[in-house]
């Protein structure tokens, strides 16, 4: 098995993009929960992402999501970020608040509404030629709840119409991102369930066009690594959105419920070319804290990522394929789980501070006074929220 020593410079180059929206308040279908220090601005939502860049190193980038991030001035927005030492990063639209997206937005059979949810994602675009963003991640709450509510295959028509005619506005350096879930809000049928779905309409589109991987939207058997090795062989992974669910929901920290599937799936980025520094797969966080402080949920969440990666990487692959080939069933399994359950902390620790980072930086955020500060500063105000 390879050393620590032997993978650490691999390491280097790992990025991993954090939500906007984990920052401000969230909640259960049933309430929406308020904390001390919660952002009452895009800014300061962006100087909280900012603040998990610098205790881990690992998050450079800030996703916004429209319209809950609109502002007047996305070139001062931007040069805010480059203050702060963060990128603007993956533009989300949003088509699952508005009243007339009740029965649909790109897929509704009104066609002054599918028209209303076009021109929501080309100001996205817009957006995006402002900020450098060169993703655009759609996720649609598209579908019915009853038998025969919708027609099915005319949503799927009027979907592949309305993505050709945002793909058509993207730029050369640009792509749209097309994320599934496999139910919720509605319940009968989701207009984009599965990543089959998710391809077929992207690979309708062209190159530009890839699909986003959330880890938390699948059925409870589902081999998410599975989808992970395809969708890299098919060249069409553009995106994951990390987080982990006990059972139907998707916003627990990534790894918390099942730290070895996030093993499998990092394993499967690296086995298939998606943590090349150039791959193009973008990771991302996708998790709204509820009860747990929202700055410390990130930070927490980025350190599950960077460890399950150098555990991933640390799997002797020559001695996995000599046993794969002589078909020795257990053999192969115990050389899988050796890096599983290699405690790789105590060589992040040495890594980190050998950058210049704090070796425990979960501690030094508690011990920065960071969140003090922001409690006793953004009194007055009206929290964000979604």
């Amino acid at each position: 098995m390879p050393t620590f020593e032997q993978i650490s410079q691999q390491l280097d180059h790992q990025a991993i993009e954090v939500p906007s929206w984990a920052y401000g308040n969230s909640g259960t279908r049933f309430k929406v929960f308020g904390s001390a220090g919660t952002p009452r601005t895009v800014q300061e939502k962006i100087a909280d992402a900012a603040a998990v860049h610098r205790f881990t190193g690992l998050a450079p980038k800030v996703a916004l999501h429209i319209p809950w991030d609109k502002v007047e001035d996305y070139a001062a927005l931007t040069a805010y970020a480059a203050e702060q030492g963060v990128q603007i990063g993956t533009i989300n639209s949003n088509t699952f608040q508005d009243d007339d997206y009740k029965l649909g937005g790109l897929t509704h059979h009104d066609p002054a509404i599918r028209r209303k949810a076009i021109d929501h994602h080309l100001e996205c675009l817009q957006i995006m030629d402002a900020t450098g963003s060169q993703d655009l991640k759609i996720w649609l709450a598209d579908g019915s709840n009853y038998p025969g509510q919708a027609d099915m295959r005319s949503r799927q028509d009027r979907l592949a119409e309305s993505l050709a005619t945002i793909y058509a506005e993207l730029k050369d350096d640009q792509r749209l991102v097309l994320e599934y879930k496999i139910f919720e809000p509605a319940f009968y049928h989701t207009d984009v369930p599965d990543w089959g779905t998710a391809l077929v309409q992207v690979q309708a589109l062209g190159e530009k066009a890839m699909v986003c991987l959330d880890t938390g939207h699948h059925a409870p058997s589902t081999n998410v690594e599975f989808i992970v090795a395809q969708l890299l062989r098919l060249g069409r992974l553009g995106s994951f959105d990390f987080n982990s669910r006990f059972y139907a929901d998707d916003d627990l920290i990534v790894g918390s419920a099942d730290p070895f599937q996030l093993f499998r799936i990092m394993f499967e980025v690296v086995r298939g070319g998606g943590y090349a520094a150039d791959s193009g797969v973008a990771f991302m966080l996708d998790q709204c804290h509820n009860v747990e402080k929202k700055i410390p949920g990130q930070i927490r969440s980025v350190l599950n990522v960077q460890e399950m990666t150098a555990r991933a990487l640390m799997v002797d692959t020559e001695a996995l394929a000599a046993a794969q080939q002589a078909g020795d069933v257990l053999g192969a399994h115990e050389v899988f789980m050796d890096a599983f359950y290699t405690d790789v902390r105590p060589d992040l620790a040495a890594w980190r501070e050998s950058r210049g980072l704090p070796a425990s930086p979960m501690r030094a955020y508690a011990e920065s006074g960071y969140q003090e500060t922001i409690e006793a500063d953004r009194v007055g105000g009206t929290q964000l929220s979604w």
